[in-house]
């Protein structure tokens, strides 16, 4: 089959208009050597990580203890005793920590020697702090707790919520401090809801009576922490929002009056 005769014209090709640059939206080529992928500085992505399930319940309920109403029951553990003050309870309490397991079995095995060898035997400490929620309250119910910590951040609170009341009621000097990782480096161990003390020297009275005095006037004898709800803080857009609404309502009663 012959190849079929057709005039070709020339077709010159379409150009685009150049387009103007939008100095809002500028362009931003892709670069695809190497390093091109590499997250620039100074860009926090934080916002956007998935964070582990326990962060995320706790920021939650961060959130919710400002959100909802709380009662002065739960509210009073947000207020702790003050870094200053807590420096001095803890070093005082520091003077009176128990045995460790090791040192135990060491004045244990030199008791044993001195007596078979009919020798004065090593005494056992007789002030160390009391820990235990079981064992401090059974201590507060028969008043024998000179003064009493408990931490803020117990879960489930309900564990320690009744403590305060309790120590209102039989009369014992008590603290709510930071934290229960403290308390617990206190008397060896990972955590402490709560840490007492019996007795102390004779050359800690002093200090001691100081502390008892300082707790009866921040929480015991403080009406506003029995009394006082907690919450009720909203987010900063409806804090924005209300604001908004706020100014409107003036500038209208402005514009009648």
């Amino acid at each position: 089959m012959a190849p079929k005769k057709g005039s070709k014209k020339n077709v010159k090709p379409k150009t685009r208009a150049p387009t103007k640059a939008d100095p809002l939206f500028p362009s931003k080529p892709r670069n695809h050597r190497i390093g091109g992928a590499v997250r620039p500085k100074g860009r926090d992505l934080s916002r956007f990580v998935k964070w582990p399930r326990y962060v995320r319940i706790q920021r939650q309920r961060a959130v919710l203890y400002q959100r909802l109403k709380v009662p002065p029951a739960i509210n009073q553990f947000t207020q702790s005793l003050g870094k200053n003050e807590a420096a001095t309870v803890f070093k005082l309490f520091a003077k009176y920590r128990p045995e460790t397991a090791a040192v135990r079995k060491q004045r244990i095995k030199e008791t044993a020697a001195a007596v078979a060898a009919k020798k004065k035997a090593p005494e056992k400490p007789k002030n160390e702090i009391q820990f235990g929620l079981r064992h401090v309250s059974y201590l507060v119910e028969q008043k024998e707790a000179d003064i009493v910590l408990i931490a803020n951040d117990v879960n489930p609170i309900e564990c320690v919520v009744w403590l305060p009341a309790l120590c209102r009621k039989m009369d014992v000097p008590f603290a709510i401090v930071k934290d229960k990782a403290r308390l617990g480096a206190l008397v060896h161990q990972r955590n402490a809801a709560v840490v007492c003390l019996t007795n102390v020297d004779k050359g800690d009275l002093s200090q001691m009576l100081l502390l008892k005095n300082l707790c009866s006037e921040k929480f015991n004898n403080n009406t506003d922490l029995i009394r006082k709800w907690g919450g009720g803080i909203m987010g900063l857009k409806t804090q924005a929002k209300l604001d908004k609404r706020a100014k409107q309502v003036a500038l209208e009663e402005a514009k009648k009056a």
